[in-house]
């Protein structure tokens, strides 16, 4: 079969279609044949050698790519009762976080980083590590799911949302867009900024009440708190990380929250100063996606609600390259797919 492996941290150039071994399963496992994928900020990492719990190209290479997949079973194993031949799934980001706390041995199973990952064109799951997708959606929609709209549900969900309150999305990625989906089926008031007047008017017709353009305003959390009657939002989803993170500390009301999910900005190792946080009693919620039980309630809201994705560009199986690259431009709104 045709898969696509990291062969060492080298950069792009390491990124190489192969001709694998088709999986052999056991009994408790499943054969899906792959039929879409969606691409993460985290995979522009994993050929230049990943990061902390996920680097498995470093240390045990090569690596399948990609944590976010979907397709149809084609086998299973002879004690599977989950799921049967014909049924439509997504695999889980972390194959072994189904409910509960998150623990070190569950971040150990994170595919595509930790444990390789879905692009192939058939992989072998343990039946625990996935969900049915939603019934109306396509596989190209169901493979936006597993990272970036885990981790905006989460990101929602742990702060007790509620009709009325503010919620700020930084950038308009895969987890902002899905965040600003979410919150409107919350009833929340949104606020979204960007550098493109383009991709805040897009926005604005998924339902963003509040657009701001970070380039022409430098001091954007000023203009967060200005514009909540100088109050500060209930919820950040805070993507940014070092580079941004104080100024969504600034932007968090008292007793607020910021959600911590990313680290697009900024050097990693930059130490902003926690004092704000202390002294407005903030909750600051260290997000890592989300596990299986999460991922299928989303589902659930989303078949109630008739939620859709916002896929920005699809790319075939043969242009995997071309979509790093158009990922690693950064010129994409919500979701980039690759499908057979």
């Amino acid at each position: 079969m045709r898969s696509y492996h990291i062969t060492g941290p080298g950069g792009l150039k390491s990124l190489t279609e192969v001709q694998a071994d088709e999986p052999e399963i056991g009994p408790f496992d499943v054969l899906v044949e792959m039929k879409a994928w969606s691409m993460n900020y985290r995979d522009l990492a994993m050929p230049y050698g990943g990061y902390v719990g996920n680097d498995k190209v470093k240390r045990n290479p090569p690596m399948v790519p990609l944590s976010d997949g979907s397709g149809e079973v084609v086998a299973v194993g002879k004690s599977v009762d989950r799921f049967k031949v014909g049924d439509r799934v997504a695999g889980a980001f972390f194959q072994k976080w189904l409910d509960g706390e998150l623990t070190a041995e569950q971040i150990g199973s994170a595919l595509g980083g930790a444990i390789d990952g879905v692009l192939a064109e058939r992989v072998a799951f343990h039946q625990d590590g996935l969900v049915s997708i939603p019934k109306t959606y396509s596989f190209e929609q169901a493979a936006t799911l597993p990272c970036a709209a885990v981790t905006a549900w989460q990101a929602l969900t742990l702060g007790n949302p509620r009709p009325g309150q503010t919620v700020l999305m930084l950038g308009t990625g895969g987890v902002s867009v899905f965040a600003l989906q979410f919150a409107k089926v919350f009833g929340m008031r949104t606020i979204i900024t960007s550098s493109s007047d383009e991709k805040l008017e897009r926005a604005r017709q998924l339902g963003a009440d509040i657009t701001i353009n970070y380039r022409e305003h430098a001091d954007w959390e000023r203009v967060v708190v200005e514009q909540t009657d100088g109050i500060g939002v209930d919820n950040v989803i805070e993507v940014g990380g070092a580079g941004t993170f104080e100024k969504s500390i600034a932007s968090a009301k008292v007793s607020g929250r910021v959600s911590l999910i990313g680290v697009l900005t900024g050097n990693p190792d930059q130490n902003p100063s926690p004092m704000m946080a202390l002294f407005k009693r903030l909750t600051v919620q260290g997000i890592y996606v989300g596990s299986r039980a999460m991922f299928e309630a989303m589902n659930r809201a989303i078949e109630v609600n008739q939620l859709r994705p916002v896929i920005d560009t699809q790319f075939s199986f043969d242009d995997v390259p071309a979509a790093y690259e158009h990922l690693k431009s950064a010129k994409h709104f919500g979701k980039i797919v690759i499908t057979r």
